[in-house]
C-alpha cells in the first residue's frame, strides 16, 4: 500500500540493499544462493507459515532484482541461475518486466459478495428485495448469498442499512486499468502481456507481495564503478522524497556521493516535447488528422498501439521526455567539442515502472545503440550511503519513491542548474530529427 511502511517494504529494502552491497564489494556468483539465509534468519517464518517458502520468495525476488528472469517452479536450479550474464553494465532485463511470483500468491478470489456477522436478520431485509436474480434467501435469522447465482451487482450492498454486506475483489485486478490479471486453472493471478502496459498499479496494490518488477540495481552500480561518465535524469517527484532528512539543496550533492558524474532534469526533456508536439498540432490538426495523441506516457503509448491500432497516426512521433532527455544529452557529449566524444550511461530515476519497459522499446534507441541503457525506478534509489576510509562500505540503499512535487524542477531548471541544451547545441535538422523524434509506430 502506498504510502505505508510495512513488512513488505522492508523485505524489498533489505534485497535492494544486499544486492547493492554485492555490487560493491562482494561476489555475487558465490553469495546470491546464500542471501534468503541472511536476509531471513533463524527457523521460524516470520511473515508467512513456513520459513522456507519465505526464503523461497526472497530468492525469486533476488533474481528480478538483478533483471533475470523467475525459475520454473518445477524444475530444481540455484537462485544464481544465469547471473552471470547479468555482471556487466550493458546487461538489461529480460522480458516482461511485471512478474507474479506464483507461489508467493495468496489466490484471492478475483470478485465476490459477502454477508458478514453484522447481519441483523431484519423483518424488511431489503437486501433480498433489491436483488435482482433472487440469489439472497434467509438461514437462521440471516441473509445468504448463493454466489452461483449472483452476478455481483452491489445492490444489496447499498440497501442494506447495516452495511452487513461487503464486497470483496482481487486488489491487483481492481487496480489494473487494463482488466489484464484473471486467474490460472490454480486459481492464482496471472496477467496478461498482451494488455499490460506495466503502469505497476498491480504491483504496489497486492498485500501478498506476489507481484514484482525487475531492476537494474547491479547494472548502474557496475556502470558507476567503471570509468564511464554515468548521468542521473530525474523525475520531478524527487523533490519530495527524503525531507526533511534529505533537502532538495543536497539531492545532486548525494547521486555526486554515489558515483554519478551529475545529474539533469527530465523535465527538460517535458519542455522540448511540448515544443514539439505544439508544431505536429499546429501542422496536422485538423487537416491531416482530427486530433493528437501525447506520446510522453509510455504505458498511454502502448494501450493505444496495442487495442487501439486505428488510432496509431493520431500519436505524436516525439519521444516521451526521458527518451528525447536522453537522446539529447548523449549527443551532446558525443560531440568532440563537449567531451572529445565519450560514451555516456544514462540513468533514469522515475517513479513509473513504464518508464522501464519503455527502455528497451525499439524507439528508444538511436544508430542501434540504447540511449538510456540503465532504467532505476523510484522505489531503488537510496536511503542512506555510507563512504569513510580504508576499509569501509560504500554501497546505497535502493527504495520507493511514492510523491509528486513540480517544486524541484522549476527551482533546478531555472534558477541556476546548469544544462546541456543551449542554443546551438542541436547540430542541424538531422540531429533533432533521430534525437527527438521517433518512427510512427
Amino acid at each position: 500500500m502506498r504510502g505505508l511502511y510495512s513488512s513488505k517494504a522492508k523485505i524489498r529494502h533489505q534485497i535492494f540493499t544486499e544486492i547493492a552491497r554485492l555490487a560493491y564489494e562482494g561476489d555475487i556468483e558465490k553469495e546470491m544462493d546464500e542471501l534468503p539465509y541472511k536476509i531471513l534468519p533463524g527457523e521460524v517464518a516470520t511473515y508467512r507459515d513456513s520459513i522456507f517458502l519465505e526464503r523461497a520468495i526472497v530468492g525469486e525476488r533476488l533474481r528480478v532484482a538483478m533483471g533475470l528472469p523467475l525459475r520454473n517452479i518445477s524444475e530444481h536450479a540455484p537462485i544464481s541461475k544465469g547471473v552471470e550474464a547479468s555482471l556487466i553494465e550493458e546487461k538489461y532485463y529480460e522480458p516482461p518486466l511485471i512478474n507474479i511470483i506464483k507461489f508467493a500468491c495468496n489466490s484471492c478470489p478475483e470478485k465476490r459478495v459477502l454477508v458478514t456477522e453484522g447481519c441483523q436478520g431484519c423483518l424488511e431485509h431489503p437486501c433480498q428485495e433489491v436483488c435482482p436474480k433472487n440469489a439472497i434467501h434467509m438461514e437462521n435469522g440471516r441473509s445468504v448469498i448463493d454466489q452461483e447465482k449472483c452476478i455481483k451487482c452491489g445492490k444489496c450492498m447499498e440497501a442494506c442499512p447495516y452495511n452487513a454486506i461487503i464486497k470483496q475483489e482481487r486488489p491487483c485486478a481492481k487496480a489494473c486499468g487494463m482488466n489484464a490479471i484473471h486467474s490460472d486453472e490454480y486459481g492464482r493471478a496471472e496477467i496478461d502481456h498482451d494488455k499490460c502496459v506495466s503502469c505497476g498499479m498491480c504491483l504496489v496494490s497486492c498485500p501478498f507481495s506476489a507481484i514484482v518488477d525487475k531492476g537494474q540495481i547491479y547494472q548502474t552500480i557496475m556502470a558507476l564503478k567503471s570509468e564511464t561518465p554515468v548521468y542521473a535524469i530525474v523525475a520531478p517527484a524527487v523533490a519530495g522524497q527524503f525531507e526533511p532528512a534529505l533537502k532538495n539543496t543536497q539531492i545532486r550533492g548525494a547521486f555526486k556521493a554515489l558515483g554519478f558524474t551529475d545529474i539533469k532534469e527530465v523535465a527538460v526533456g517535458a519542455d522540448l516535447c511540448t515544443i514539439e508536439e505544439a508544431k505536429d498540432f499546429m501542422e496536422e490538426v485538423p487537416e491531416k488528422i482530427p486530433f493528437v495523441g501525447t506520446s510522453c506516457c509510455p504505458a498511454w503509448v502502448k494501450f493505444i498501439t496495442d487495442q487501439y491500432k486505428d488510432y496509431i497516426p493520431n500519436l505524436s512521433t516525439c519521444r516521451s521526455p526521458q527518451g528525447m532527455m536522453s537522446a539529447v544529452i548523449k549527443e551532446y557529449f558525443r560531440d568532440p567539442e563537449n567531451a572529445k566524444g565519450k560514451r555516456t550511461v544514462m540513468v533514469s530515476v522515475m517513479p513509473c515502472t513504464a518508464k522501464k519497459a519503455e527502455a528497451i522499446r525499439p524507439n528508444s534507441f538511436t544508430d542501434g545503440e540504447q540511449d538510456y541503457r540503465a532504467d532505476s525506478n523510484d522505489r531503488q534509489l537510496w536511503s542512506g550511503l555510507r563512504t569513510a576510509g580504508a576499509g569501509s562500505m560504500r554501497y546505497a540503499f535502493w527504495i520507493w519513491f511514492r510523491r509528486r512535487c513540480d517544486f524541484w524542477c522549476y527551482r533546478w531548471c531555472y534558477r541556476g542548474g546548469s544544462s546541456p541544451l543551449k542554443p546551438g547545441s542541436y547540430k542541424g535538422d538531422h540531429a533533432r530529427d533521430r534525437r527527438v523524434r521517433c518512427a510512427r509506430r
